[in-house]
């Protein structure tokens, strides 16, 4: 990546930051004061899926959520980006605005996003905090069931947003109220449309084709595994056997939540991470 330059608050959410590498734009929102918290969010998702996340930890942490290449106010991207690429924008955006160490949380795809961090690079994470987590579609789920996600996935490019879960079944629980899929719902729509289709194309073929199960027990940080109760899209036979691959992970399921653990329960999503952080810090 090129030489990075830091602007701040250039976007209307006073919170919302922006790095410059080279020719891509990186927005990241960034809040409190602590040790680094480094936020990947979900595919179709960007930085405003986080603020449950961000105003409930950003009194002990140095809270930073990015805009993803190709997702929300960041640049848009070619839609032969996969993996490799998008973790080396993340650790060249967390070099870029001088983030030592950070403690990475990924959800779902960003999950994915963090462990080929850690793959490509390994010393740059404090700690591991994957959330609804997979190895890739293509490391956790049979090759059929992978085919089918990505069809229905692409096939939800440009829809409707009463339309867009057609291609996302499972994503809510039952616990999710009609507020908090409409909030969701309205950022996917964002990301979805017609202004970066091959972003969102680019995501999700990262995601089929990505199998990190060879990382798994190379991974040598804490890492502790959240997942929802209720999960369909990333379930509990998925998370126990990422809990059997990375040393001496922690595995947290939290009660009567869905694959969006974090919006549909923040307050004990919360909890958890600010418990092993702090586990970490306080050694």
């Amino acid at each position: 990546m090129a030489k990075s330059d830091e602007v701040g608050t250039v976007c209307r959410n006073p919170r919302m930051r922006e790095l410059k590498l080279g020719d891509m734009r990186i927005a990241y929102a960034k809040a409190g004061q602590g040790p680094p918290l480094a936020l990947l969010h979900g595919g179709l998702d960007d930085s405003r899926s986080w603020r449950r996340q961000i105003d409930g930890l950003k009194h002990e942490f140095t809270v930073l959520a990015w805009d993803a290449p190709g997702c929300g106010r960041s640049s848009d991207i070619p839609e032969s980006w996969r993996m490799a690429d998008y973790a080396d924008a993340a650790a060249a955006w967390l070099r870029g605005i001088v983030i030592e160490r950070p403690h990475v949380l990924g959800l779902s795809w960003g999950s994915s996003v963090a462990l080929e961090l850690y793959r490509r690079h390994p010393r740059l994470p404090a700690s591991l905090i994957l959330a609804s987590a997979y190895a890739g579609w293509a490391g956790s789920l049979p090759p059929e069931e992978t085919a089918a996600r990505l069809h229905s996935v692409l096939a939800a490019a440009g829809l409707r947003r009463e339309e867009l879960l057609k291609g996302w079944s499972g994503v809510f629980s039952g616990r999710a109220s009609p507020e908090l899929r409409e909030e969701l719902m309205a950022i996917w729509a964002d990301n979805a449309g017609s202004r970066n289709p091959g972003g969102y194309r680019a995501m999700a073929h990262s995601m089929a084709d990505a199998d990190l199960r060879d990382v798994l027990p190379r991974i040598h940080v804490p890492t502790l595994l959240l997942y929802g109760e209720l999960d369909e899209r990333s379930p509990l036979k998925v998370a126990n056997t990422l809990h059997a691959e990375i040393p001496r992970s922690r595995l947290v399921v939290i009660k009567d939540a869905g694959h969006l653990a974090n919006a549909e329960a923040p307050g004990e999503f919360n909890a958890h991470v600010r418990r092993f952080v702090r586990s970490i810090v306080r050694g």
